[in-house]
């Protein structure tokens, strides 16, 4: 199989280190590109357009979905959609890059259902619910609203997991991530 055509899809509960993990697989094989998803919120902090996300307005969102134009997307939150460009897989395959998707549990899915041959699909589990809530509390960027709906949407992720080839349980970040690129070494040489 053409390494063009092979993508990396890590998904997880919010909190429970995928960011981290995917940081550092990016930067131990220099083959992978990170997926920069659309979404329609506001850019966070220090967040680029561009870099981080493409930002934009919800009728340019729609827009694209009625034209066909994303692998995947959802609505994770009300009102807010994040989703993953058709072009933006084909622009690193066309630079012999390998995609490296850090999406939500249902965009992963329907990524895999796409490319069930070329992909591989890594979930990342919190040691638990109780330490994941913490995690989220220690960012210091979440009401007590959004904290509890991030929470209830990650029980339910989690019982997803056993959809995945490969499901990495990050009780330790550093362990976490040695897993993760044995995973992704296989798959780039197979």
């Amino acid at each position: 199989m053409a390494v063009q055509n092979k993508i990396i899809i890590i998904t997880a509960p919010s909190g429970a280190g995928k960011t981290s993990i995917t940081h550092h697989l990016l930067r131990s094989f220099p083959s992978l590109a990170f997926s920069v998803s659309a979404a329609t919120r506001q850019a966070r902090g220090n967040e680029k357009n561009g870099v981080d996300y493409y930002f934009m307005s919800l009728e340019d969102f729609k827009n694209k979905i009625q034209l066909n134009e994303f692998v995947e997307w959802e609505m994770v939150y009300e009102g807010k959609y994040y989703g993953t460009l058709k072009s933006e897989l084909q622009r690193m395959w066309n630079n012999s890059q390998v995609p490296v998707l850090d999406i939500d549990v249902k965009g992963a899915i329907h990524v895999r259902q796409q490319y069930p041959q070329s992909s591989l699909t890594i979930f990342i589990e919190p040691p638990s619910v109780d330490v994941l809530r913490k995690r989220l509390q220690s960012r210091g960027t979440e009401t007590e609203e959004s904290l509890a709906a991030r929470v209830n949407k990650a029980s339910y992720e989690i019982s997803f997991k056993d959809q995945f080839d490969v499901c990495i349980l990050n009780d330790d970040l550093q362990s976490a991530c040695q897993q993760a690129s044995t995973v992704v070494a296989n798959f780039l040489q197979g």
